[in-house]
């Protein structure tokens, strides 16, 4: 009964990483709308990870032994930090502090004929905007301005998004990468975590990579 309820809670830490990869996905998507909520998933449901395999506790024996070296790990590692101060943030304030930044490499009227077609009502083109997009901006009859976000190519310039709030020393190490390499980071780790659970409880082994996908646990790939 006992290794029937650990596979079942650690079916259930699966599923919730799950969530917060597709978060990544969203985070990752060329549609810069997305961005927002799919930052938002990583950092609410990267945190339950850890919360719903605590419940292992009533159900193994060993389970503190084994959680007190995870337990340092997390706590003497800068993105497992910053990633719960801003879920308390999150909860508390509403909000993530982030900042955007864009480097133009090169830039002018000829080049926006490779941004794809010029939406009917479009009256001008931004590049960088508070999701990190870039695209053209047209008015509704009404006044109401909408974006039209399109890809930006390399070479006219990029944008990227970091974490504002990193100012004490703690978060030093990670201050110069961008939001989406933590929220990356921050998503292997715990696949990393979840692993060694599946190890320690069940004898399974690691989870397989493919082409830097996590695949879910019921997909096995055969060489």
């Amino acid at each position: 009964m006992a290794h029937h309820e650990t596979k079942a809670i650690l079916k259930r830490a699966e599923e919730v990483l799950m969530t917060a990869e597709l978060g990544l996905t969203d985070l990752n998507a060329k549609d810069k709308q997305r961005r927002n909520v799919g930052l938002r998933n990583i950092i609410v449901f990267g945190r339950s990870v850890t919360f719903v395999l605590q419940n292992l506790r009533n159900k193994e024996p060993d389970f503190d032994n084994w959680y007190y070296e995870i337990q340092a790990g997390m706590k003497n590692d800068p993105v497992f930090k910053y990633f719960l101060q801003a879920r308390n943030n999150l909860e508390k304030q509403g909000k993530v502090s982030i900042s955007t930044s864009a480097q133009i490499h090169n830039f002018s009227s000829k080049d926006l004929s490779r941004m794809g077609p010029r939406p009917p009502s479009a009256d001008g083109f931004f590049i960088g905007d508070q999701m990190g997009g870039s695209g053209w901006t047209s008015k509704l009859p009404d006044g109401t301005e909408l974006k039209y976000y399109v890809d930006l190519p390399e070479d006219i310039g990029n944008v990227t998004q970091h974490f504002s709030d990193l100012e004490n020393e703690i978060f030093k190490p990670i201050r110069g990468k961008s939001v989406d390499e933590l929220s990356d980071d921050y998503i292997k780790k715990l696949s990393k975590i979840l692993d060694l659970a599946k190890q320690h409880f069940l004898s399974e082994p690691p989870t397989q990579w493919v082409k830097g996908k996590r695949l879910p646990s019921y997909i096995k790939v055969i060489k």
